[in-house]
C-alpha cells in the first residue's frame, strides 16, 4: 500500500507540473516573440478536460498571462500576428477581469493593474483608428470597453470620483455616427451633465433626439441649453434650424434675431433670415437682409443665389398675370409682359455672379439660359446651351 500511495503521488505532482510548464511556457514563448506558440500553449491550458488541470486553470496568473498574450498580438506589428486573434483587446480585457476575479485575495491586483492601464492607450489608438476607417461600431466598442475598465475597482479605488468625461463624449459621437442613437443619447446626455463641451454636446443631443423622431425633446435639451449657456452661438444655430425645420417661424425669428445681437457680422445669419423673410411673404425684408448677406461676405454664393431666384420668380408671376389678360387686349397683354422683363433683368446679375463663383454650376445656368432667352441676349444664351450640353 505504501508504495502505491508514492506512486500516485508522483503522477499528481507530475500532472501539476505539466501544467505549470504550460503557462510559463507560454509565457516564455511570448516573451521570445513567438505569439502563435505563446497563444497555442496557454489556450492549451485554459481547455483542458483534465479534472486535475482545474487549479491551474482557476490560477489568476493563469488568466493574467493569457491577458498579456492577447495584449501582445494587439500590439503586435507583425501582420501573421494580427491574425491570430479578430479581436485581441477584448480577449485581453476579458482574461485580466478573469485574474482578478480569480484572485479573492488581491496578489496580483498591483500586476493586473499596470497592465489595464497600459492597454487603456491601445484601445484608444483602436477606437482612433476605428472612427476614422468609418467603423463606428468597433470605435464605439473600444470606447465603451474603455468605460468597463475605468469602473474596475482596481482602477477606481484610487480616485473613486473620477469621471472620463472626453471618452464618454466621443463615445457619443461613434454612437451617432453609428447610427445607434439610443446610446448617442445616453452618451450625450452624460457628458452633457457634466459641462462637457458645454452647448455643443447639448447640439449633438438634440441632433441624436431628431434622428430618433423625438423632436420635442430635441427641442427642450436646446432650451435647456441655451438657458445654461445663452453666449453660445451653437446653441442658437440649432435653435434656428431646427424651428425652420418644423416650420415654426416665429420662434426662428426670435433667436435669428437673438444671433444677429450677438454676432452682427455673421452673414449666415443674414442670409436665413431672408429666407424666412422669403417664405413669410415679406419681399422688401427678405431683399435688404440678403443683400446685408451679400455685404458681409462678397463670395456668398447662397445669398446671391436667393436673391436672385427671388427676383426671377417674380418674374415667372408677372407672366402668369399677363398670360390672364383677355386675348383681345394686347395692348395691355405686352403691358403686363414688359414688367416681367424688370424682374428678370434685376435677378440676372445675381445669377451671373453665381456662375462666377461657381463655374459650371447648372443651377444658376439653367436660370441663366431662361434669363437671355427673355432678354433677347441670344449670343449668351447660345453659351449656355453648350455648357449645358443641349
Amino acid at each position: 500500500m505504501k508504495k502505491s500511495f508514492i506512486l500516485l503521488t508522483f503522477v499528481f505532482l507530475t500532472s501539476v507540473a505539466f501544467a505549470q510548464k504550460g503557462v510559463s511556457g507560454a509565457l516564455s514563448a511570448k516573451e521570445q516573440g513567438k505569439l502563435d506558440k505563446a497563444l497555442e500553449a496557454i489556450e492549451a491550458v485554459i481547455n483542458s478536460t483534465n479534472p486535475k488541470d482545474a487549479k491551474t486553470i482557476n490560477n489568476p496568473r493563469t488568466w493574467e498571462t493569457r491577458g498579456e498574450i492577447f495584449q501582445a498580438i494587439a500590439q503586435s506589428k507583425d501582420a501573421n500576428m494580427k491574425k491570430l486573434s479578430a479581436d485581441p483587446l477584448s480577449e485581453a480585457l476579458k482574461s485580466y477581469k478573469k485574474a482578478l476575479d480569480l484572485d479573492t485575495k488581491g496578489r496580483n491586483a498591483n500586476s493586473v493593474k499596470i497592465k489595464l492601464t497600459l492597454m487603456e492607450n491601445d484601445f484608444m489608438n483602436q477606437a482612433v483608428e476605428s472612427f476614422n476607417n468609418e467603423d463606428y461600431n468597433r470605435a464605439l466598442l473600444s470606447f465603451e470597453q474603455m468605460l468597463d475598465m475605468k469602473q474596475l475597482p482596481v482602477i477606481r479605488k484610487d480616485n473613486p470620483n473620477a469621471i472620463d468625461t472626453v471618452i464618454i463624449f466621443n463615445a457619443g459621437l461613434a454612437a451617432f455616427n453609428a447610427k445607434n442613437y439610443e446610446k448617442a443619447i445616453s452618451y450625450y446626455k452624460d457628458a452633457a451633465k457634466y459641462g462637457y463641451n458645454g452647448g455643443r454636446t447639448y447640439s449633438l443631443l438634440s441632433k441624436a433626439y431628431l434622428e430618433n423622431k423625438d423632436t420635442l425633446t430635441a427641442i427642450s435639451a436646446l432650451n435647456e441649453a441655451f438657458e445654461k449657456y445663452p453666449a453660445d452661438n451653437s446653441v442658437l444655430v440649432e435653435m434656428i434650424n431646427i424651428y425652420i425645420s418644423t416650420k415654426k417661424t416665429e420662434e426662428a425669428m426670435k433667436y435669428l434675431s437673438l444671433a444677429i445681437e450677438a454676432d452682427p457680422t455673421n452673414a449666415s445669419y443674414y442670409f436665413a433670415k431672408g429666407s424666412l423673410l422669403d417664405g413669410m411673404g415679406r419681399q422688401d425684408d427678405a431683399i435688404k437682409s440678403y443683400e446685408k448677406a451679400i455685404e458681409l461676405n462678397k463670395e456668398y454664393y447662397d445669398a446671391y443665389y436667393n436673391l436672385g431666384a427671388l427676383y426671377y420668380n417674380n418674374g415667372v408671376k408677372q407672366i402668369e398675370v399677363a398670360n390672364k389678360v383677355p386675348a383681345n387686349d394686347n395692348k395691355r397683354y405686352e403691358e403686363e409682359l414688359g414688367k416681367s422683363d424688370i424682374w428678370f433683368a434685376k435677378a440676372l446679375p445675381f445669377m451671373e455672379r453665381c456662375q462666377e463663383l461657381k463655374p459650371g454650376d447648372t443651377y444658376s445656368l439653367e436660370s441663366l439660359k431662361n434669363l437671355y432667352y427673355r432678354l433677347k441676349q441670344l449670343e449668351k444664351y447660345e453659351d449656355v446651351l453648350k455648357k449645358l450640353g443641349q
